[in-house]
């Protein structure tokens, strides 16, 4: 078994373990998203890997379409992680909240877009797959942003390294702080070789990545605290700010459409 196949090998038992464990310990209650990314995302690569295997005419455009399924999971794993360190305040958020954050989420991405292409990459590659690669930079990007968000803040959102909405985001943004570094590693190799080699590293990355995971989800989750009064002050604030200026928004349209058909 060659280098590759190895690290393919162990990538796969440890998606297995990390599934298991989600449902053993009942994580699929809290964050059925991510739990469903994970199943996604082992079968996705057990798929691929057939299809690069046996199907190779067919690859890019299994990867192709692959990638942006995954992209769009992901984005839906980020608002989960953020409307669940908001559990505690929930009840007292309007039902509009959770689509505040989505949209938050992906205003956020749109401003990373256009900073996401990284040069050399241009030559000898379709304007498709230049966008493909963007908007997967602009996911690990928005990975690192939430994590860094989520642990610097850690203490004003009342969770730790115990709760899993920052387990989880730690190993999605340090294994994106690998694979981004990876990508600027791979546009400066001259051959095929080089580009290989530093792949294996990303994927080395990523079962680091899988065996924090393991190790988290192992122990058992600390008690959620509630937050304190003055970020739960601040977060209710916000909140009414947001839910003002949309029905604000809403009239005014209502109100230029009343004047357009008079």
């Amino acid at each position: 078994m060659d280098v590759d196949n190895a690290l393919w090998f162990a990538c796969c038992l440890a998606q297995i373990a990390v599934t298991a464990l989600l449902f053993y310990r009942r994580i699929w209650r809290t964050l059925p998203v991510f739990c469903a990314y994970c199943v996604w995302d082992l079968g996705s690569n057990i798929f691929a890997y057939v299809i690069g295997r046996y199907f190779v005419a067919s690859y890019l455009r299994v990867y192709f379409a692959e990638t942006i399924l995954d992209s769009a999971f992901l984005f839906c794993v980020l608002v989960e992680l953020a409307w669940s360190v908001l559990r505690p305040l929930r009840a007292s958020l309007p039902k509009s909240a959770l689509a505040l954050m989505g949209v938050l989420i992906l205003v956020a991405g749109a401003a990373i877009w256009p900073f996401a292409a990284l040069a050399g990459l241009t030559s000898g590659v379709s304007r498709e797959w230049l966008h493909l690669i963007q908007l997967q930079h602009t996911v690990s990007i928005l990975r690192i942003l939430f994590f860094l968000l989520l642990a610097g803040g850690s203490q004003l959102l009342s969770i730790g390294w115990r709760d899993r909405e920052l387990q989880v985001a730690t190993g999605l943004g340090v294994y994106s702080i690998i694979d981004l570094t990876v990508a600027v590693l791979q546009t400066h190799q001259t051959s095929g070789f080089q580009y290989q080699n530093i792949n294996r590293i990303a994927v080395g990355g990523y079962a680091c990545c899988l065996l924090y995971w393991i190790v988290s989800f192992a122990q058992k989750e600390a008690e959620r605290r509630e937050f304190t009064p003055q970020m739960r002050n601040f977060l209710l604030a916000a909140a009414g700010a947001a839910r003002t200026t949309r029905v604000s928004m809403t009239e005014s349209r209502k109100d230029k459409s009343e004047r357009d058909q008079r």
